[in-house]
């Protein structure tokens, strides 16, 4: 019978140093010669995907944390934040110091001085999650992250920004009740960024909608991921699979706990679950 499957992205088809395994790509590439459907679903936006430039197909995406659904090349669903929203976050961003981008499907536009503000959060974040980091490294900007353009936009998915302190997410809480406000890129409970959203969405609300367009069943779904972020993911497919790497609460979220993404882990899962040979 055929599966829809559901993988996050970072932590689970591609590691913390942005490498896809092998076997990870070829097991996108077999489940989908034996007829099942793959599907991303990521708080990536589309610009930050095409630019990984991978060299195989999938059926379709969801992106922004559910905000963007696309099957086939067919947009499904696209959800973004006004442009008042949008000159609200810029204006509080710049009136407490905060470096933010903007995540876009067209590319992801980033705040006068990003690049250096950001460099101590994208050098914790990549610590975090277990790359060597060598002394007096400067990870660049990938080549989607855009300087210099209009950042009054009618097409942002949301806003990433990064945390002087964990008082500034608590803050964009109580100033945009309008909003879905979040963190990210830390250890446990610790977080690096904060963001901001398209408010009363998530990859489970995008999953359906596309379940919806499919003409699918929620039980032929199979969710893959490695965060807290994707329980609301693993909660409305018919089973789920944590990476080995995952954090704890997705762990206990899922039905079937696979082995860490650079041990095989995708491949794994999909072989355990008879998707692949």
């Amino acid at each position: 019978m055929r599966k829809i499957l559901f993988l996050d992205v970072d932590g689970t088809l591609i590691d913390y140093e942005q490498k896809l395994p092998a076997s990870a790509r070829q097991a996108v590439i077999d489940a989908r010669k034996n007829g099942h459907l793959v599907y991303i679903c990521t708080g990536c936006s589309r610009a930050e995907i095409d630019s990984k430039h991978w060299d195989f197909e999938l059926d379709g995406m969801i992106g922004g944390d559910g905000a963007y659904v696309e099957d086939h090349g067919e947009v499904v669903m696209h959800k973004h934040l006004t442009v008042d929203q949008v000159r609200h976050v810029i204006d509080w961003c710049n009136s407490r110091g905060i470096f933010f981008r903007e995540e876009c499907n067209s590319g992801m536009y980033i705040c006068d001085g990003y690049e250096e503000g950001s460099l101590q959060a994208r050098i914790q974040y990549m610590k975090g999650k277990g790359a060597e980091v060598p002394e007096g490294f400067r990870p660049p900007l990938p080549s989607h992250m855009i300087a210099g353009a209009d950042l009054i936009r009618d097409d942002v998915n949301k806003f990433s920004f990064v945390l002087n302190s964990y008082q500034d997410h608590l803050d964009s809480i109580k100033e945009f009740p309008d909003l879905k406000p979040g963190t990210w890129g830390g250890v446990g409970e610790a977080a690096l960024y904060g963001d901001l959203g398209v408010k009363n969405i998530n990859k489970a609300e995008a999953i359906q909608v596309l379940l919806k367009h499919l003409n699918a069943d929620a039980e032929d779904c199979i969710a893959f991921g490695d965060a807290k972020v994707d329980i609301p993911m693993f909660e409305c497919c018919g089973y789920s699979v944590a990476m080995g790497n995952g954090g704890p609460e997705c762990k206990a979220a899922a039905d079937y706990i696979t082995d860490d993404i650079n041990e095989d882990g995708l491949a794994n899962a999909f072989r355990h679950l008879g998707l692949i040979d």
